[in-house]
């Protein structure tokens, strides 16, 4: 079993045709993609999620270190969102989003604890919170697929609900595992299943900061001067990201900073290699040009930008930016395509491509719409929404409009932080006390967005509690 080669989960549906990934016959080069047929039925599904892997540190995406050579292969013959957006800034609620295709307010997992109030502890669940859903594996099962899933565990793991609809979902015992062992547990069961046709979940949480390489780092990016007064380990990163929380900001070095940035590029760096090694071997089985590949991740990560670590507790595009990369069969050319998309748009997509029957209660579910227009050049005019509730350390909603204008509010503080992205994709600069007439459409926008899926935002008290995620004990766990 291969160890230590890849570092990310990040959802991956891409439809492949006739390639070996890193060359393509010329032929192929001149086919134009938006002339691709867009349709097609009894085609596998492989959804690839790299977990916590931040779009600003994927090549295709700008990263200037060339950490992700086999996702830019792909994405160079692929369509290239280059501005897609999770609905939230973590795993839980932004996974389940890609399963049902609703907001994670209407799903109801945005904690891993449906109630925390010791000595009640119940554990979230789809079947409890939100029991008329339908999932994306019910559908495509229904429509004759074998279903199945290779995960890390910790968020993705099997209870949440995540397995509905699953003939086969399988996590990690360790908690937080990466690629190299859903990898081969994946190909695997393709093996086993080729002459069927499927639909393959697969993730790994090799980016994640409660990730290590099995063998430890190389330090392949690291300053060859730094002065290891941070090692990159996960007891680390768990102790930045508390006191972030705990202290609302951290204070660091600059050559700190730059260390765990070069760490997190060796993670995407091993993730990437893993990757390239599951795509190998399942063009070697002939399955390339009857698949449909879709990759992405759940949410991006913290580095300091906002001077904090980790992911969850804010909006800011480092976590809510995202790879999304969509190939399909026969694709020779890549296309690029800017607007703002959403995570939500991902399953609507799938089925769309697919063709399969999709009843009218499930068209009645879907929140998002199908990317298909977009493949084929249509501009794309939609809001993006995200939110968080995460921990209930805080509760914020969002909104991106086609135009590049971002508000977040924050419900506990009643807060507004408006910013033009187009002139300020880093957010640094707030604008709503400067622009006060457009952060207050915008705020409409928002409220009446959720209240239009069931959900009033001025129906309640938003009171900071605690939702444990971890297993281990937190400054705000101490004080409970």
């Amino acid at each position: 079993m291969r160890k230590g080669t890849y570092a990310v989960v990040a959802l991956a549906v891409v439809a492949l045709g006739g390639w070996a990934f890193w060359t393509w016959g010329p032929s192929q080069a001149e086919i134009d993609p938006t002339t691709l047929p867009m349709k097609y039925r009894d085609h596998n599904v492989v959804l690839v999620s790299f977990d916590a892997l931040q779009a600003a540190h994927v090549g295709c995406l700008g990263n200037p270190r060339k950490v992700t050579p086999a996702l830019d292969a792909v994405a160079a013959k692929a369509f290239n969102f280059t501005r897609a957006y999770s609905v939230a800034s973590w795993t839980v609620p932004a996974s389940m989003t890609w399963f049902t295709g609703v907001y994670p307010s209407e799903h109801g997992m945005v904690n891993k604890f449906a109630i925390y109030q010791p000595p009640v502890k119940k554990r979230a669940r789809l079947k409890d919170l939100a029991p008329n859903l339908v999932t994306l594996a019910d559908i495509l099962k229904q429509n004759d697929y074998l279903t199945a899933a290779f995960t890390g565990n910790a968020g993705v793991s099997g209870g949440f609900g995540y397995e509905q609809g699953f003939d086969v979902y399988y996590f990690e015992p360790q908690k937080f595992g990466g690629l190299d062992q859903s990898v081969p547990r994946a190909l695997d069961w393709i093996r086993a299943n080729k002459d069927k046709k499927f639909f393959l979940f697969l993730h790994g949480y090799d980016c994640h900061g409660q990730h290590s390489p099995d063998q430890g780092y190389d330090y392949r990016y690291v300053d060859k001067d730094y002065d290891k007064r941070y090692l990159g380990s996960e007891q680390e990163q768990e102790a930045l990201r508390e006191e972030g929380l705990d202290k609302g900001q951290l204070t660091m070095r600059p050559a700190d900073v730059r260390f765990w940035r070069a760490i997190y590029d060796e993670k995407i760096n091993r993730a990437d290699a893993e990757f390239k090694h599951f795509l190998t071997e399942f063009d070697k089985l002939g399955l390339t040009g009857k698949t449909l590949f879709i990759l992405t991740s759940d949410y991006g990560t913290e580095f300091y930008e906002h001077r904090r670590f980790d992911h969850g507790f804010t909006l800011y595009s480092e976590q809510l930016q995202v790879p999304l990369i969509v190939r399909l069969p026969g694709q020779g050319s890549g296309k690029n395509i800017a607007d703002p998309v959403s995570s939500i748009d991902v399953m609507p997509t799938i089925l769309d491509l697919l063709d399969v029957s999709v009843s009218d209660k499930v068209k009645k579910q879907l929140r998002g719409a199908s990317l298909v227009p977009a493949l084929k050049g249509e501009a794309v005019q939609r809001d993006v929404f995200s939110e968080t509730d995460y921990r209930q350390y805080t509760y914020k909603r969002s909104i991106i409009t086609p135009d590049g204008w971002k508000l977040i509010y924050t419900l506990e503080t009643k807060s507004q932080e408006l910013f033009n992205l187009n002139d300020d994709p880093g957010e640094t600069n707030n604008l709503a006390s400067a622009e006060p007439g457009r952060a207050a459409d915008l705020q409409r926008k928002v409220f009446a967005h959720f209240k239009s899926i069931g959900h009033d935002l001025t129906a309640r008290e938003w009171k900071v509690g605690f939702n444990p995620v971890y297993t281990f004990a937190t400054k705000k766990d101490a004080k409970k």
